[in-house]
């Protein structure tokens, strides 16, 4: 009888007791041993909770990473991009098309945040054997193991809805014929992990330089207020919320600039991020720079997942020009935000692109319309010229992946003030966000004070990989019953609209046919809202899990 994949991956878990790490990010590779002779000393436990934690991104592998950016291809916001390579990966989600069972990036997500999970499992039932001088450090690793496989758990229940819960390392026998839990199932082992870590993990001002980069109180609040959001638990949302608030842990940066600046990783404003350097022995930078950057430039990107002229008129519809800025590049620019060698870059990327590309004008910024969909790239992801490491390669970017920050908190706060009808709080902490960029103050109410909050996250949080399920979650104020997505996507949907009509869509995307300008013309609100179950994970189980609805 065939076994699920649940159980290889816990085997690869097993395999990863084989690593130490001297410090937080600096690794060497010791002898193998196995679970049984391993734990046994505070620094074999050290060493596999690094584990747990480069379970993340598994050590910055672009397939890994990709998924996000796949999700924001599912919404309004970006365009799978690259016209020159295959899109097969992304097409048939980022599409609509009905046949994302086995689409490879999916696959690759669900397999490895299993094995982050059981990395988890096996830190929180071994830790505690290990003899630890110091029995809080004990408990603080536990914490954090907890801390990450809740934050694992989100990522699944969010995508997928129910999946199978496992919580502890499952043997074959254990593992056959295993089923999904609910939803509200997951979503409760997702609350309490956080509510555990957060009861035992110091906050981001107790730790030691260098322990920068894991798990807090504030980041384990964070993510369960979120996940209370996610569920419209709004009173116990904003309660949580407004702890990391009072804790006075994180501020807005000043200059939204450096929020996403490779120069101020771990700044004020993050509550949690991958950890990323230049290091060619380990790969552990971030691959996103490098897959999501500019393919005609001087150092080649990839060019997948590009800004979508949607949301640049977002941003100048709201007359938003400091973060449009610091948010999409876009072919033509005669400056790039931040970027101090502007006059250096285009010198040399005319030099190096120029005889290919007869479009091209010397002195400015080119994208080249032929390769990208929309002639556009993120801002958020680029790396200014001369901070480049030497070697420009996926796996070696060292600018950490922000994965929650304080603007997130302070607008899922409003939210949930809005929606119990304290809105003077809402207000309050949606202003706090527009006035960083030089925005008016809000003073309405009710459903208006509601769309602000909603467009306030798209332009704040663009191209951070929250589009995609703020729009899913979202009620629509028009159309009560249905979700917000489905106002943007499907045949009548105001992005399929926009784009496939000549007199209303870019000229660049319009133009750019190797990828369809309908995308998101074949949404269906009855299959959409979820990600297909992995196709082969059905199969290996000889259907014990099922698939969501609508997906064959």
């Amino acid at each position: 009888m065939k076994k699920t994949f649940l159980y290889l991956a816990a085997l690869a878990t097993a395999a990863s007791a084989t690593i130490a790490c001297d410090d937080f990010l600096e690794e060497t590779v010791n002898g193998q041993q196995t679970l049984d002779s391993y734990f046994v000393t505070e620094d074999e436990a050290t060493s596999y909770l690094n584990g747990c934690y480069n379970a993340l991104t598994f050590y910055g592998w672009w397939q890994i990473q990709n998924f996000w950016i796949m999700t924001d291809m599912c919404s309004d916001d970006m365009w799978m991009g690259n016209l020159s390579q295959s899109q097969g990966d992304y097409y048939s989600l980022a599409h609509y098309q009905g046949v994302g069972q086995s689409n490879g990036p999916l696959n690759n997500y669900w397999m490895h945040r299993y094995k982050g999970i059981l990395s988890c499992n096996v830190a929180i039932n071994r830790i505690p054997n290990a003899h630890f001088q110091d029995t809080q450090k004990q408990e603080r690793f536990i914490a954090e193991a907890k801390f990450l496989r809740g934050y694992f758990y989100f990522d699944l229940v969010r995508n997928f809805g129910g999946v199978p819960i496992v919580n502890d390392f499952m043997m074959p026998e254990d593992v056959e014929g295993i089923t999904r839990s609910s939803a509200s199932e997951v979503w409760a082992l997702v609350e309490q992990d956080f509510r555990d870590a957060a009861a035992v993990l110091p906050e981001r001002s107790q730790y030691p330089s260098s322990d920068l980069g894991r798990a807090t109180k504030g980041a384990a609040l964070g993510y369960l207020g979120k996940s209370l959001v996610y569920q419209e638990k709004w009173q116990e949302a904003a309660t949580i919320l407004k702890q990391v608030i009072d804790s006075k842990q994180y501020e807005l940066m000043e200059d939204f600039g450096d929020v996403w600046n490779v120069d101020t990783n771990n700044n004020k404003e993050s509550l949690f991020e991958i950890q990323t350097t230049f290091n060619e022995t380990y790969a552990l930078g971030n691959a996103l720079s490098v897959v999501s950057a500019n393919r005609t430039e001087v150092n080649d990107g990839w060019a997948w997942g590009l800004p979508t002229s949607d949301l640049e008129q977002a941003f100048i519809d709201e007359g938003d020009y400091e973060r449009l800025r610091w948010t999409i590049i876009k072919t033509g620019a005669t400056e790039i935000a931040g970027e101090d060698d502007f006059a250096e870059l285009v010198a040399d990327q005319y030099a190096a692109q120029s005889n290919q590309h007869s479009d091209m004008i010397e002195g400015t910024y080119y994208i080249s319309p032929d390769v990208h969909k929309s002639a556009r790239v993120s801002r958020k992801l680029y790396i200014p010229y001369k901070k480049r490491p030497s070697k420009w390669s996926q796996d070696f970017i060292p600018l950490d992946i922000r994965l929650l920050r304080y603007a997130d908190i302070l607008l899922l706060y409003a939210e949930a003030c809005n929606e119990l009808g304290n809105d003077s709080e809402a207000q309050w902490a949606l202003n706090q966000v527009r006035n960083r960029v030089g925005r008016d103050n809000v003073t309405s109410t009710g459903n208006t004070l509601k769309q602000a909050i909603r467009t306030e996250r798209r332009l704040e949080l663009a191209l951070e990989y929250n589009r995609l399920y703020d729009i899913r979650r979202w009620e629509s104020i028009k159309n009560p019953g249905h979700k917000v997505i489905a106002e943007i996507l499907g045949p009548n949907g105001s992005f399929v609209k926009r784009n496939t009509n000549v007199l209303t869509a870019d000229p660049y995307e319009y133009a750019a046919t190797k990828e369809p300008s309908d995308k998101g013309s074949t949404f269906d609100e009855s299959r959409d809202l979820l990600f297909p179950i992995p196709l082969y994970e059905i199969e290996h189980s000889n259907g014990s899990i099922t698939q969501n609805p609508g997906w064959n």
